[in-house]
């Protein structure tokens, strides 16, 4: 009952601050509803961006991973810092200089209007196909296993879970269909308060618990039992090879944290450029410091629990197992109320991005040129109601991954992520590719990893086959760029009365992250 009051009392709080922060606003615009009226401050973007990408694919998918693979798969979260600097340099002053309210945007006035549709179908499967799936499950594992919905209900266990996904997919919707960004970003920034008091007590009480009352002994028996897994530089046999951090990795990275919709639309929705570019550097601070919740509680399971979990798909287990373990039952419930949130911020966050794509980049272009803001709205909400069904009906099949869910996010994420990046590093750095090559090197990019990693899976991991395919995108379009030279046009700008004076300490601050990262691998790398 302790449990169950602390989660729902947490739970209702968050949805009370949500409301009330947003019952004077005005959702049926498009900037509104889409873009929280341009008005995001640095530290609503930080908190939104972070619980977005941070849900329980992370909690669970990552710690499940460091629990078999150890610190190697920091290398996600501390190079995410070195793409935030990147985006907040290079990439955010255009788009707001632009006006954008979604990436393909960008492509249509670089490239063409057809460029601009190939993608925003790409997002659109990717996001029904990989991710609003995995973070259903990941979700739905963790509160079954909490609350065991399937002995409370006298039900299996692959029926309790059923239950779990639904009412997650329901819940997010609704918060994602009626409340646009700004109630997304408001309840992030409760949710992730709750998230670092929750996430940050799970292995500092585990390590007191370990150390007899003293944290620092405890993380000192944590290493002794197993010092392999604190070296953050994995074998080229290994999950996460070092070199990876030279190949496809920041390519992934910089795509996703300066050209992914769901994560860079709440800094199009800043109220200047200099609030962008502290949501995003505030952001890398956070990604820095994160790893000591999604990465070391892995590592101290693996102290209390052995090899118990390693068979196939065990790994997402553990961490569920560790919340009960080390945290009092008045606890549990809280910290089951701020995993909830962090399912809804990324599941409603990537609803609410893709009904923007969806109405301002194809409805809009494609339906009804003429269409009012308000019929906009309308249709995103449309669309968000038919995702969450897809999204809840493909939960249960991303089951039983062999390297883990986190791990088979990262490899599906590669299918649409990297041809994109490719065209849009084309787009801003390489004047001369032409909108042909662009969509050539789509397809390309596409079929490439599509054979190589699903159907004639070659014997290289999947992340240098990313630096491989970015390479092969670049050839195909220099050389149809050749044939299909661009046509010569400007960018044009497109203001939107924001402030676009860049924020002073936006380069000494993100060069001290820079040494942070270097730092880290220095300490660790053995």
């Amino acid at each position: 009952m302790q449990v169950l009051l602390s989660f729902i009392g947490f739970t209702l709080f968050v949805g009370f601050y949500a409301w009330y922060k947003l019952r004077k606003e005005k959702l049926d615009t498009k900037d509104g509803y889409f873009l929280g009226g341009r008005s995001l401050t640095g530290i609503v973007i930080a908190g939104s961006m972070l619980l977005t990408n941070i849900s329980t694919e992370h909690l669970i998918g990552m710690n499940g991973s460091s629990y078999k693979n150890g610190f190697i798969i920091i290398a996600w979260e501390v190079t995410s810092a070195l793409a935030l600097v990147i985006a907040a340099l290079y990439f955010v002053p255009t788009y707001l200089k632009m006006g954008l309210t979604t990436i393909p945007q960008y492509l249509e006035n670089r490239f063409d209007g057809t460029t601009r549709t190939l993608v925003a179908f790409f997002l659109l499967i990717s996001f029904v196909v990989t991710l609003l799936p995995i973070v259903l499950y990941t979700g739905g594992i963790n509160l079954e296993s909490i609350f065991n919905v399937s002995e409370v209900l006298n039900v299996s266990k692959t029926q309790g879970l059923w239950i779990t996904v639904i009412v997650i997919g329901v819940i997010g919707s609704l918060y994602a269909i009626f409340g646009g960004l700004k109630a997304v970003a408001y309840s992030d920034t409760i949710n992730g308060i709750g998230l670092f008091i929750g996430g940050l007590a799970v292995p500092i009480l585990a390590l007191w618990e370990i150390g007899d009352g003293n944290v620092l002994s405890g993380l000192d028996k944590v290493y002794q039992n197993s010092p392999e897994k604190f070296n953050v530089v994995g074998a080229a046999d290994s999950v996460m090879p070092f070199g990876v951090l030279f190949t496809g990795l920041m390519i992934n990275q910089i795509y996703f944290w300066g050209m992914n919709q769901t994560i860079i639309q709440r800094a199009l929705g800043a109220k200047s450029l200099a609030e962008a570019q502290k949501g995003l550097l505030y952001t890398g601070v956070l990604k820095i410091l994160v790893p000591i919740i999604i990465v070391l509680p892995g590592v101290i399971a693996f102290y209390y629990f052995g090899e118990q979990y390693y068979g196939p798909g065990q790994q997402d287990l553990i961490y569920p197992e560790l919340i009960k373990k080390v945290l009092p039952l008045s606890f549990v419930g809280f910290f089951a109320a701020v995993v909830l949130g962090a399912v809804l911020s990324t599941f409603n966050s990537v609803l609410n991005s893709t009904a923007t794509i969806f109405s301002v980049g194809i409805y809009k272009r494609l339906v009804n040129t003429e269409a009012s803001d308000k019929r906009l709205v309308r249709v995103g909400k449309g669309v968000s109601v038919i995702l969450a069904l897809a999204a809840i009906i493909a939960a249960p099949f991303v089951a039983n991954a062999p390297d883990g869910l986190y791990q088979l996010l990262q490899q599906l994420n590669g299918i649409f992520f990297i041809p994109i990046a490719s065209i849009m590093l084309a787009g801003f750095f390489l004047p001369k590719i032409s909108a042909t090559a662009a969509k050539a090197a789509l397809f390309v990019g596409l079929a490439f990893y599509l054979l190589t990693t699903f159907i004639f899976p070659v014997d290289i991991h999947f992340v240098h086959i990313w630096g491989i395919e970015f390479v092969l995108n670049l050839v195909v379009m220099f050389v149809v760029s050749r044939f299909y030279p661009r046509q010569s046009f400007e960018m044009p700008p497109n203001p939107v009365g924001l402030e676009l004076k860049e924020w002073k300490h936006t380069k000494p601050f993100g060069l001290i992250l820079c040494i942070i990262i270097v730092a880290i691998y220095i300490w660790l790398g053995q």
